[in-house]
């Protein structure tokens, strides 16, 4: 096992590594981080979010083994993490910089949402410039002299009673709010490894046609008209999208109402729905006690 490198030694050895896209050009700068798991959070959020550019000001303590064993296959990023001595080196090129605070302070500050300043912050980078948030130390947060240096201050909306997020979960709540803003969120949203892709009209018509042979069966339509209750069901089904496993499972349920009946019944296998032998005429469903006596 290699001794862990010291901050020198790492800046020395990175290099930006620039990637397409608006988000290549939003830099993450953590100052005087303290605790070298929130470093780590941060990166894993990074690699979450889709961002890549992260200066550190003068860390308490940087351990890149110690960083990829907590941050999982973001050797890439913890590469390219430049380390600096002070707060101007670390916004150098940037041209709209952003601080974050939680609490009141006594001097005015341009105060805004996270998902408002995202709608700049992408817009800005999308031409070209370099955007910097900027995040404070643990304990304290940022100084006065790292605000003055911010164009606008962003506030992640809390509760009043517990205001004060950990450094890490306030980098995720402004680094999704980019993300979105970016328009990466528009990706497919997963589907379950046994999708079939969605129903086709042929398929969702012999749904509706054994949903009706099962529902004759049972004489569900003896005091409703056929129409309007197939009408009605039509409906409330084309409000989703069925895929061709829900189509098939609610076929089935069709078909097994009407062969039970079938079976309960002594009756033969059921015709093809829609032929005349559907629905069982006789004996009838009704309760063999109400059947009229045989003739003598």
């Amino acid at each position: 096992m290699t001794a862990p490198e010291t901050p020198a030694e790492h800046s020395a050895k990175s290099e930006d590594q620039p990637q397409a896209g608006p988000l290549s050009r939003v830099r993450v700068v953590m100052n005087e981080p303290q605790n070298l798991i929130n470093i780590a959070a941060v990166i894993r959020g990074m690699s979450n979010m889709g961002l890549s550019d992260l200066v550190l000001v003068q860390p308490a303590e940087f351990d890149a083994y110690r960083i990829t064993g907590i941050a999982h296959r973001t050797d890439e990023l913890v590469e390219a993490t430049r380390i600096v001595s002070t707060l101007d080196e670390a916004l150098e090129g940037a041209s709209y910089v952003l601080g974050t605070s939680a609490r009141a302070r006594t001097a005015q500050r341009n105060y805004r949402r996270p998902r408002q300043a995202s709608v700049d912050m992408i817009a800005r980078a999308r031409a070209g410039e370099t955007v910097a948030i900027v995040f404070g130390r643990e304990d304290r947060g940022l100084g006065n002299e790292a605000l003055d240096r911010c164009h606008e201050v962003l506030v992640i909306p809390t509760d009043s009673d517990y205001s004060s997020l950990n450094l890490a979960q306030a980098f995720l709540v402004i680094a999704y709010e980019l993300f979105v803003q970016a328009g990466e969120e528009e990706g497919d949203l997963p589907t379950g490894k046994r999708s079939l892709g969605p129903a086709t009209h042929q398929e969702l018509e012999e749904m509706y046609g054994a949903l009706e042979a099962g529902l004759q069966h049972i004489q569900f339509f003896k005091s409703r008209k056929v129409e309007s209750v197939m009408r009605t069901l039509r409906t409330a089904l084309s409000r989703t999208t069925l895929d061709l496993h829900e189509a098939r499972l609610i076929r089935a349920v069709g078909y097994e109402v009407r062969a039970f009946v079938r079976r309960s019944l002594g009756l033969g296998p059921a015709g093809p729905v829609g032929s005349d032998s559907a629905a069982p005429e006789e004996p009838s469903l009704a309760d063999p006690d109400d059947s009229p006596a045989p003739s003598t």
